[in-house]
């Protein structure tokens, strides 16, 4: 059951060639009779034809042409049906025709008057005559001129509604102020009339009892301690290996694997390496470019604005601003209302505060007493006889010794050393007694393959 951790590796490799003998190469051998069956699969090589390619397919080779001659269509004439036909119906068989005569009118006939001229004047032409009506002459259009005076009339609005003066509304919101009685405040209410203070009478308060032992001794048996009465016993014993350190009497040298192989060397520091300074160039700054010598400055004129000049002619008159609105409608003087605010009814008060409430005037403090507790005391109980730890494990466990697996020693003890493959399995056989007669030696025997 031993997993190798070791990966496949050809260091172990001496040149040596596997055994590849398995149970089915010693079990079935080989004839020499039997040859090896020979592969149908065809090669993948190309096939050069030498011959000269027919035009011929598998259609051309199973569907041979025929010829097709055309079928003779005889062409059907009509021929009628000798002797007469038959028209009558089952409706013409059981509904028979009737003789009906034709409806009677209930119309009185008209009587047409042919002799004479039939003048006549309808009632239209009687009540709408036609009247002579003159010809409307074209209107002809005024030309608009504008008064020489001025407009001084008054307009309805102007009589109807004549300007007042704007008064104020009156608040009809009554007063925030407090209404203040002349009359002294009485302080009586229904409570301090109907209840009135009684004395209080003293709490009872009982002596408290003292404490009397009982004359009994206690008992400490409890159910589990009456029902369950412990055995005679040992102490349990530890099944926990002892804890030896593994000591040598050689000396620790101190040197590992590590420190031989990696030895320190000195190391030198690296070297920085210094920026150069800034060194300026030689010679002076030519600051020409290529557009200030290419593009010289020239004197342009400002553009003429292509605006048509105006034609109105200016006049020097004063101009008059007064209005029909402002000779009419002057402004009046008025003033801005002022701030409607909220009086002050609750006034703050003055002087010390007396904070002494009906609770602390009233409550009287007491002395509470504790409650006795029925907790019952925390003590381990002790008892003579000894505790009976035996259990079926440590009854019946027995210690077994430990193996160690063979694969874990360089060279197992009782194992003959084989061989080792490429991957680095060192194989061994286990070296067994063979029991011998009495009076002779066992000598060993290899049974099996260990690795």
């Amino acid at each position: 059951r031993h997993h190798c951790p070791q990966k496949p590796t050809s260091v172990y490799d001496h040149g040596e060639q596997p055994f590849l003998t398995t149970e089915y190469v010693e079990n079935y051998p080989k004839y020499s009779n039997v040859s090896r069956a020979q592969s149908l699969k065809p090669k993948q090589e190309y096939q050069v034809d030498r011959g000269k390619m027919e035009a011929t397919t598998t259609f051309k080779s199973d569907y041979i042409p025929y010829e097709i001659v055309k079928r003779n269509v005889h062409a059907q004439e009509y021929k009628p049906i000798q002797g007469e036909r038959e028209l009558g119906t089952t409706y013409q068989k059981d509904y028979n025709a009737h003789k009906i005569q034709p409806v009677t009118l209930i119309k009185p006939l008209e009587k047409i008057l042919t002799k004479g001229k039939f003048e006549t004047v309808p009632t239209y032409q009687d009540d709408y005559r036609l009247w002579e009506v003159q010809r409307k002459e074209p209107k002809i259009q005024d030309i608009y001129q504008p008064p020489t005076e001025k407009f001084g009339n008054s307009t309805t609005f102007q009589d109807d509604f004549v300007p007042k003066e704007m008064s104020a509304r009156q608040s009809c919101k009554p007063p925030c102020a407090a209404k203040v009685s002349d009359v002294p405040f009485d302080g009586t209410t229904s409570h301090r009339s109907a209840y009135k203070p009684h004395q209080l009478e003293p709490n009872l308060v009982r002596p408290r009892e003292e404490y009397r032992p009982s004359n009994q001794p206690f008992e400490y048996l409890t159910t589990h301690r009456n029902d369950f009465k412990g055995l005679p016993g040992q102490f349990t014993k530890s099944c926990k290996p002892d804890n030896a350190p593994v000591r040598s009497s050689a000396h620790f040298n101190g040197v590992t694997e590590f420190q031989e192989n990696f030895q320190p060397w000195l190391v030198s520091p690296p070297q920085c390496r210094q920026a150069r300074g800034y060194v300026p160039p030689p010679g002076n700054m030519d600051l020409h470019s290529t557009s200030h010598q290419d593009y010289i400055k020239h004197e342009v004129s400002p553009a003429v604005p292509i605006r048509p000049v105006s034609s109105t002619k200016k006049s020097n008159a004063p101009f008059q601003d007064n209005t029909t609105t402002k000779d009419d409608y002057r402004a009046w003087s008025s003033c801005r209302q002022e701030i409607m605010k909220k009086r002050e009814g609750i006034l703050q008060p003055t002087g010390k505060f007396y904070d002494l409430t009906t609770f602390k005037s009233h409550y009287i403090p007491h002395q509470i007493t504790p409650n006795p507790s029925c907790k019952p005391v925390n003590g381990i109980a002790s008892s003579s006889t000894p505790f009976e730890d035996q259990t079926m494990y440590r009854t019946e466990y027995k210690a077994k010794k430990q193996e160690i697996c063979p694969a874990n020693y360089l060279s197992p003890p009782g194992y003959r050393y084989l061989s080792t493959d490429s991957r680095g399995h060192k194989f061994f056989r286990q070296l067994t007694p063979v029991i011998a007669e009495p009076n002779t030696n066992p000598v060993p025997k290899e049974v099996a393959v260990v690795s």
